[in-house]
């Protein structure tokens, strides 16, 4: 594929279409002057000027998009305008370019910086990250941070998604309109500086958490198939908190716009896909083991993966000689002195349960007085990410247990508790955990928290130091992690004691439990812990997750794509090449020019609205109807789920219309002719089965009712709670084609509803009967037309088309088989809404009465 670079901002602030040509895959540099970029670095040797599978020289490349680059920024000691910048080692975003491999793929970070750069030096300080180390910074004005990052993504989003409702103004941020503004700006901001750089046909971009999760949409409104990946590193809470934020929906169909979207836990994305059906009305289903949103004509794939962790860097930082010092001299404080540490390391912040931990600590000591003087909890407390009166409230809290604990039960030179705030260096907080004999996660709600898996590799350890410790050849090691049920690594370590943190004295004993298991025990559940979290590290999270993302995208060129919707309602449509909206001024000219026409309409969802509680047709509908029907050129057939009693009622007045009852089972040519079955007559004896069991799935299910026609049975549930709905019907759906395995029928899942159906009996039939039924009278339709909305007029569009190449249909005939709304279907072409079926065939009856006056 060529590489297509945008080159010239002003051709994207014009909305001129860009001139494309051989370009070099390298990115310009970058500056910060609105509109202007500088002439691109040209070496013929790299450059591109072919398809991808005929390039030597491609990579592909990925752009990592987050809040925060993976730089660490700091001003030269003589305090004049110079930095110095360096990776920062600890970022989950750098880690994952080590096990993306370099030499195969390209990364692009675009980000802001974590220090102030004054605006004149912002130019000088892009040239230097974009040269030195591929970064794109994102500089924003003082004030429009802190709304957008210390006013709407902590005070808003982040309690929210730690399911903290804003009750009071000081319990969590109240829903501020100015915040959330700056919140879209600043991602406005950042999709503007990544169409400096993309290359919209060949570029990935991953975007990172919660403060950007409108971007997908400023990116895809601009580039309609852009390949986009959005992972949530933080929890999503389920649909009853996220309801209650002001703007639900536009931050839906916002990440909706991305292609796919990873979650660290399955409780994560199945709130997602909850929310989605009860705030969107979207389905989802798997396939092949992917689960899968259709959103117009898009699959919106979700993947669920936790990160890992780097373990080359853990395993490169054990190594270290000052590890080693640190460890010795940890051995020599607790170990030495008769002591047994137990370890809690956790960011200064609310939902980390510091203070429920401290408060099990204690009930361990009354509960088990042998551990006084013996088991130590040292609290390593990371400092605060972000400000506000609850974190300070919470130290001092904090620091007042500790110092009630200890007083009560420390001794001269014991202390029950050991707190440390003040930072430490990586090196130092491994050695802790090289020592801890367990390690506690007790928040009371995390997004993934990487602690567990840090503390089972440095259990493992090497040889030099298990030579510090004093461990035997060949050692079977062993670690004892006690962690909470609401974080997000909790699923994937089995072997670990789970538990409820805010359960005090359930805590203290799996404390109580992990310390006097047996060795061969720990040994064993540290085992299955290290051969997970060895395997599943940040290059296999990373790799997995690119791997889907290009699986998901491979459809990107050969489709069709729309953009709908203004604003942050925006979304792109993407259809198959052959698929068109019908035009009225094509089909109204064919129908002018032909002589015999075959037209079948579904009813509902295509002349009245599937939401409509009032389903009878107006006094217009059969009017139109009628107009039709006088035309002698035609034959009209309306074709529905309908029973014949609810049909002959609603269409008594339509004399020459043909029906097709309970989807095609019977058939009627016109008003006073007899009712035909278009497959043999059956036996329904097979409802004394189905009855009670939809009665029972009825009763138990809240606005669900049954629809009893003549030869099927239906359970509907639209009235009833989606969700609740949407699982009994799956149960009802099993539990019928089990007790219904040897009878002459079929049971189909439809849109919030269960039917059982004599087999054989589809809408296809119809189309079927109708066509041979001109046959019959020498006629041979030189126009067709057959329109539908749901899964089960496909089976018309199916018929109508393969008709095309037979007797049935004449040779040079005009076919239009149209569904309701953009959507993947068999029909070559689509109208948006039930109004514009209305007006085309209003258009079609107007015709057809000039040609009766003439």
């Amino acid at each position: 594929m060529v590489s297509r670079s945008y080159s010239n901002l002003l051709e994207l602030a014009s909305g001129e279409a860009p001139s494309f040509g051989c370009m070099n895959r390298r990115i310009p540099r970058i500056m910060t002057v609105a509109g202007l970029i500088s002439e691109v670095d040209d070496d013929p040797s790299e450059s591109v000027c072919s398809d991808r599978s005929s390039s030597s020289v491609h990579r592909d490349r990925i752009m990592i998009v987050a809040n925060e680059l993976p730089i660490k920024a700091q001003r030269k000691p003589d305090g004049n305008r110079n930095w110095i910048f360096s990776w920062d080692e600890n970022s989950i975003l750098l880690q994952l370019k080590d096990g993306l491999g370099a030499d195969d793929i390209e990364i692009i970070y675009v980000g802001c910086l974590k220090e102030e750069v004054h605006p004149n030096e912002q130019d000088e300080v892009s040239q230097i990250l974009l040269e030195s180390f591929k970064c794109i910074p994102t500089f924003l004005p003082d004030d429009m941070f802190t709304r957008y990052y210390h006013g709407f993504c902590k005070q808003q989003l982040w309690p929210l998604f730690h399911y903290m409702l804003p009750l009071t103004p000081e319990l969590g941020g109240r829903f501020n309109r100015s915040l959330w503004q700056a919140y879209v700006s600043v991602n406005k901001i950042f999709a503007d500086r990544i169409m400096e750089v993309i290359n919209p046909e060949d570029d990935y971009v991953w975007i990172h958490d919660y403060h950007l999760m409108v971007l997908p949409t400023f990116l895809r409104k601009r580039f309609n198939r852009v390949k986009l990946g959005f992972f949530l590193h933080s929890p999503f809470p389920s649909s009853e908190i996220y309801k209650t934020l002001p703007i639900r929906e536009e931050l839906l169909r916002a990440l909706l716009n991305s292609d796919l979207i990873g979650f660290h836990t399955f409780d994560y994305a199945r709130h997602f896909l909850s929310c989605c059906g009860r705030m969107l009305g979207l389905t989802y289903e798997s396939k092949r083991g992917y689960i899968g949103i259709e959103y117009y004509g898009r699959t919106v794939s979700i993947k669920i993966l936790p990160v890992g962790i780097h373990m080359g860097q853990l395993q490169s930082v054990l190594s270290m000689s000052k590890t080693e010092e640190k460890v010795c001299e940890l051995i020599r404080q607790f170990s030495d002195q008769g002591r047994t540490m137990l370890l809690g390391v956790d960011d200064m912040d609310i939902f980390k349960g510091i203070n429920l931990k401290l408060l099990a600590m204690e009930q361990l000591l009354i509960q088990h007085p042998e551990f006084q003087g013996k088991a130590v909890l040292v609290q390593i407390a990371n400092p605060a990410r972000g400000q506000g009166k609850d974190v300070i409230e919470m130290q001092a809290d904090m620091k007042d247990t500790v110092k009630r604990i200890n007083e009560t039960f420390g001794k001269p030179g014991y202390d029950p508790i050991i707190l440390i705030e003040q930072p430490l260096k990586f090196y130092e907080r491994v050695a802790y955990y090289v020592v801890a004999e367990c390690c506690l996660v007790t928040a009371i709600r995390d997004g993934m928290n990487l602690i567990p898996y840090e503390y089972i590799i440095s259990r493992q350890g090497n040889e030099t130091l298990d030579k510090v410790l004093g461990l035997t050849s060949s050692p079977k090691k062993k670690s004892m992690l006690v962690v909470s049920e609401f974080i997000g690594c909790s699923p994937s370590l089995s072997g670990a004691i789970r538990v409820n943190p805010w359960n005090i004295d359930a805590v203290a004993d799996a404390m109580d439990y992990a310390l006097e298991m047996d060795d061969s025990e720990k040994q064993l559940r540290h085992e299955k812990h290290y051969r997970y979290v060895s395997t599943h590290d940040v290059g296999y999270w990373a790799r997995s997750f690119l791997e889907d993302l290009e699986r998901t995208c491979s459809d990107h060129v050969r489709r069709r794509w729309w953009g709908i919707g203004f604003g942050l309602s925006f979304r792109v449509i993407a259809l198959d090449p052959t698929f068109s909206k019908l035009s009225m001024e094509h089909i109204v000219s064919a129908y002018k020019r032909s002589t015999t026409r075959a037209i079948l309409l579904d009813y509902d969802g295509t002349l009245i609205p599937q939401a409509s509680i009032d389903k009878s047709p107006t006094s217009k509908s059969i009017e139109i109807l009628n107009s039709l029907c006088r035309d002698k050129n035609n034959m009209v057939f309306l074709v529905s789920a309908k029973s014949r009693k609810t049909l002959i009622e609603w269409f008594s007045p339509c004399e020459t219309l043909g029906i097709a009852a309970e989807h095609g089972f019977f058939v009627r040519m016109t008003r006073d002719a007899e009712w035909e079955t278009c497959v043999p007559a059956t036996d329904c004896s097979w409802k004394q089965i189905v009855d009670p069991v939809m009665k029972l799935y009825t009763e138990t299910t809240d606005g669900s009712t049954i629809e009893d026609k003549e030869t099927a049975l239906v359970w509907c549930y639209e009235d009833a709670d989606p969700d609740f709905g949407s699982c009994q019907a799956k149960e009802l759906l099993d539990h019928l084609e089990s007790v219904l395995a040897n009878e002459p029928v079929t049971v189909k899942s439809g849109q919030n509803n269960v039917e059982v159906k004599p087999q054989g009996v589809n809408k296809g039939l119809v189309a079927k009967r109708l066509l041979s039924a001109m046959q019959e009278k020498g006629m041979t339709p030189d126009f067709v037309l057959c329109i539908g909305d749901d899964r089960s007029d496909e089976d018309m569009f199916e018929v109508i088309t393969s008709s095309m190449a037979g007797p049935s249909i004449a040779p040079k005939a005009e076919v239009f088989a149209c569904t309701v709304g953009r959507k993947p279907s068999k029909a070559k072409y689509y109208l948006d809404d039930t109004a514009e079926i209305v007006r085309l065939i209003q258009g079609l009856a107007c015709v057809s009465e000039q040609t009766v006056l003439c």
